[in-house]
C-alpha cells in the first residue's frame, strides 16, 4: 500500500469513498459530546455536591446556567485554534487525530470525579479540568470535521454536498438522540462515574472510526504561508467580513437554542413528566431535538422546501431568515408554559415537546443551511478557518446567554462562608487554624462541643452586634442552621401559606400570598416579599436592614412542599427506597439514594459499604413521616443569592431579543450578495494512487 494520501478530489459523480468513515466518527463522536453535555446542568445541581469532597452545598440553578453556557461557549471557541492549526501547519486530518485524544483524556478525568482524594483536588476542580480538555478537544476538531467533509468532493460531484451535510446532519442527531436517552439513566442508576465514562469511551471508538479511513480520505495540504497569502488578501478579508455579518444574527439564535439543554431541562424538572405513557428523566426530554431533526431533514428537503420554492425563490439566506422567525415562535410558546408553572399548574410535559418540534424546524432551516453555507462562501485555504467564524458565533451566543445568567444573580451574602466550609471539608483542619482563617475574611469562629461549628458575619454596620448573621454547621459540615434578626418573623409568614394550603389544598397565588403575610412586617417595619416559584415551592423574602429588594442583604427562605395522598405516599416512599429487587435493566436503589444511604453510614460511624442497612432505616422512616403529615415544609436558607430575572420573564427577554434579531435580518438579508468557492478537481495520475 502506498504510503501517500490522495491530496485533491477524483473526478468522479459519485459518493466520495471518505464519507462513511466520516459519517460514523461522527455520530460515535456525538454521542460522546451530547451525553455528556446532556446531564451536565442536571449533575451541577443534584449529584456534584453528593461527591465525596464535593461540601454540603448543592449549587443553585442560576450558577449551573451560568456554567453550562460558559462550557458551550468555551467549545465553540476553540474550534479557530484548531482551525489555524489545521490550515497552517498540520492539515485537517492530523489536527483531528491528534485533539481527538485530547478529548478522550478529558472524559477519562469526568469519569474520575469524586475518587481524586489522593490528588487533594475537590470533584469541582476535577470538573473544571475535564470540561477545559473537552472544550479544547471537541472545540478543534469541529471545523476540521465539517471542512473535511467539503474537502472530498469536486466540481462534479459537488452537487451531492447539501445531501452529504444532511446526511453529516443525520448521523449527529443519531448520536444525540441515543445518548439523550442513555446517559440520563445511567446518571440516576449508575452514577456519574459510569455516565461520564460511557460517552468517553464513545469518543474513542470515533477516533479508531476515523483513523480507519486515513487511506480513502482526500488530504487538503496545509496552507502554510499560501494560507496567510489567501487569508488577508482582500478576497479573504471580504469573505470573513461578509460572513461575520450573518453570523452574529446565528449567535443570537444559539443563544436561545443551546438553552434546552438549561432552562428547559430544568422547566422540565417542573413539569408533568408522564407524556404519551412514558415516564420522562428530565435531561431526556432533549432526546425530542434529535429524534425530530431525523424525520425534518427529508421532509424539508423533499417537501417543504419544494413548495415554498414554487412560490418564492429559496436562498440560504432566506431560509435562515424563516428560521429565526420560528425561533421566536419556539421560545414563546416555552415562554408560556413557564407562566402556567408559576402560576402554580403542572402542564404536561407535553408542551414543551410541542416547543422542541417548533424549536427544531428552525434550526433545521438555520444551522444545516447556515453550515452548508459557510463552507461554500469561504475561499479554498480558508474552509476550516470558516467553518471554526460559523461555530463561534455559537460561542458568542452561549457568552451572551452566560452573561445574562451571571447578571441576573444577586451577590450571595454566605459566600464566604460556603467558600471557607468548602474548603475545610476537603482538608483536615483544626479549629485554631480554622478560627485563624475565618478572620482573616472578617468572620468569627464559634466551635461547638459535638464536633459542629457556627460562623458569625458582620450584618449592615459591618461589625458584630446585633445585625449579626449566625450560620451554624454540624461536624459533618452540613449548613443546619441560619439566625439572623428576620428569621422569627418569615418563619411566621411560612406558617401563614401552611394556613392557606390547609384551608384551599394549594399554595396561593402572588396576590394571594402577599394577603396572606401582609400582617408580617420585618425588624424594619417593611412588608416582606412572596413569590410562587410553581405548584410545590415558593419564596418568602425580607428586604434586610438596607431596604432594598434583591440585594445581598435580602433574608429568604425557599420552601418546598410534600403533600400527598395515602396512596401518592406510599408510592413516593417506594420511589425513593426503590424497587423491591433488581432488574436487568437497572439495580434495586438509585445513585443518589445508594450515596446517601454511604453518607448516613459515615455519620454513623460506619462503614460505607454497609449502606445498605442505612437504605432501610432511611425508608421506613421516610414512610412514617409521611404518613403522620398532610404536608411538610421544608427550608432552605439564604442570604442574598436571588434571581432578578425569573421564571416566565426570563423567557420573555429571550423571545423578544430574538423577534427584533430576526426583523433586522430581513434587511441585511436583502442588500447580501453571495460568492461560492469550491475545491478543485486533481487529475488521478497527478494525485497519489490507493491500492
Amino acid at each position: 500500500m502506498s504510503n501517500k494520501y490522495l491530496t485533491s478530489p477524483v473526478p468522479s459523480k459519485k459518493m466520495p469513498k471518505g464519507i462513511p468513515y466520516i459519517i460514523g466518527n461522527e455520530a460515535a463522536e456525538r454521542f460522546s459530546f451530547y451525553g455528556m453535555k446532556g446531564i451536565l446542568v442536571i449533575f451541577m445541581t443534584q449529584y456534584l455536591f453528593m461527591l465525596p469532597g464535593s461540601g454540603t452545598e448543592a449549587m443553585s440553578k442560576p450558577e449551573a446556567m451560568a456554567n453550562y453556557h460558559l462550557f458551550t461557549t468555551a467549545v465553540y471557541f476553540f474550534p479557530i485554534l484548531g482551525a489555524l492549526l489545521a490550515d497552517i501547519v498540520l492539515g485537517k486530518y492530523l489536527t483531528i487525530m491528534i485533539l481527538s485524544v485530547v478529548y478522550c483524556l478529558g472524559h477519562g478525568v469526568l469519569a474520575m470525579m469524586g475518587s481524586t482524594a489522593w490528588l487533594e483536588m475537590s470533584p469541582g476542580i476535577v470538573l473544571a479540568i475535564g470540561l477545559v480538555l473537552i472544550s479544547v478537544g471537541s472545540g478543534g476538531i469541529k471545523p476540521c470535521v465539517s471542512a473535511h467533509v467539503g474537502d472530498q468532493f469536486g466540481k462534479q460531484n459537488a452537487r451531492l454536498l447539501e445531501k452529504v451535510f444532511g446526511w453529516f446532519y443525520f448521523s449527529i442527531n443519531t448520536g444525540a438522540f441515543l445518548s439523550t436517552m442513555l446517559t440520563p439513566w445511567l446518571l440516576e442508576w449508575y452514577g456519574p462515574h459510569l455516565a461520564f465514562g460511557v460517552p468517553g469511551v464513545l469518543m474513542a471508538i470515533a477516533t479508531i472510526a476515523f483513523w480507519m479511513g486515513r487511506n480513502v480520505f482526500i488530504h487538503i495540504p496545509a496552507g502554510g504561508m499560501d494560507w496567510f497569502k489567501e487569508t488577508f488578501s482582500g478576497v479573504g478579508l471580504k469573505s470573513i467580513l461578509k460572513l461575520a455579518i450573518i453570523f452574529i444574527f446565528i449567535a443570537v439564535f444559539w443563544a436561545l437554542f443551546d438553552q434546552t439543554g438549561s432552562s428547559w431541562v430544568l422547566q422540565a424538572e417542573d413539569l408533568n413528566r408522564n407524556w404519551l405513557g412514558m415516564h420522562w428523566l428530565s435531561s431526556q426530554i432533549q432526546a425530542v431535538n434529535p429524534i425530530m431533526i431525523l424525520i425534518y431533514i427529508p421532509v424539508f428537503q423533499f417537501v417543504v422546501y419544494p413548495l415554498i420554492n414554487k412560490v418564492w425563490k429559496l436562498t440560504p439566506i432566506r431560509k435562515i431568515s424563516l428560521g429565526l422567525f420560528v425561533m421566536v415562535a419556539g421560545f414563546a410558546m416555552v415562554g408560556m408554559v413557564q407562566s402556567w408553572v408559576d402560576a402554580g399548574e403542572r402542564p404536561s410535559i407535553g408542551w414543551q415537546v410541542l416547543a422542541y418540534a417548533i424549536l427544531t424546524a428552525s434550526e433545521v432551516m438555520v444551522s444545516i443551511t447556515g453550515l452548508e453555507f459557510a463552507y461554500t462562501q469561504a475561499p479554498k485555504r480558508m474552509k476550516s478557518v470558516i467553518m471554526a467564524l460559523f461555530l463561534m458565533s455559537i460561542s458568542l451566543g452561549n457568552l451572551f446567554t452566560a452573561g445574562v445568567n451571571h447578571f441576573i444573580m444577586v451577590p450571595d451574602g454566605l459566600s464566604d462562608a460556603k467558600s471557607l466550609v468548602s474548603k475545610w471539608s476537603n482538608k483536615e483542619t483544626s479549629s485554631e487554624d480554622r478560627e485563624i482563617q475565618a478572620s482573616e475574611k472578617g468572620i468569627s469562629y464559634k466551635h461547638h462541643e459535638d464536633g459542629g461549628f457556627e460562623l458569625i458575619l458582620k450584618g449592615w454596620e459591618e461589625s458584630i452586634g446585633d445585625d449579626d448573621i449566625r450560620v451554624g454547621f454540624a461536624p459533618d459540615f452540613e449548613r443546619i442552621s441560619l439566625v439572623t434578626s428576620e428569621v422569627a418573623v418569615i418563619e411566621g409568614a411560612v406558617a401563614k401559606i401552611g394556613e392557606f394550603w390547609d384551608e384551599n389544598d394549594r399554595l396561593p397565588f402572588a396576590d394571594e400570598g402577599a394577603n396572606a403575610i401582609r400582617n408580617e412586617l420585618d425588624p424594619w417595619g417593611k412588608p416582606l416579599h412572596y413569590r410562587l416559584v410553581n405548584r410545590s415551592n415558593f419564596e418568602i423574602t425580607s428586604e434586610g436592614p438596607d431596604s432594598l429588594f434583591m440585594t445581598e442583604n435580602d433574608v429568604r427562605a425557599e420552601v418546598s412542599v410534600e403533600s400527598h395522598t395515602v396512596e401518592q405516599q406510599n408510592e413516593m416512599a417506594e420511589e425513593y427506597v426503590g424497587s423491591s429487587e433488581s432488574s436487568f435493566f437497572h439495580p434495586k436503589y438509585s445513585w443518589l439514594v445508594v450515596r446517601q444511604a454511604e453518607i448516613d453510614a459515615e455519620k454513623a460511624g460506619s462503614s460505607p459499604s454497609n449502606w445498605e442497612s442505612f437504605v432501610s432505616e432511611a425508608s421506613s422512616e421516610e414512610k412514617t413521616v409521611i404518613a403522620k403529615q398532610n404536608h411538610d415544609f421544608n427550608i432552605v436558607w439564604q442570604v442574598g443569592g436571588a434571581t432578578t430575572l425569573a421564571g416566565a420573564a426570563y423567557f420573555e427577554f429571550f423571545t423578544w431579543l430574538m423577534l427584533g434579531t430576526a426583523i433586522i435580518f430581513v434587511i441585511v438579508g436583502y442588500f447580501y450578495v453571495p460568492k461560492t468557492y469550491i475545491q478543485d478537481e486533481g487529475m488521478i495520475a497527478a494525485a497519489a494512487t490507493l491500492e
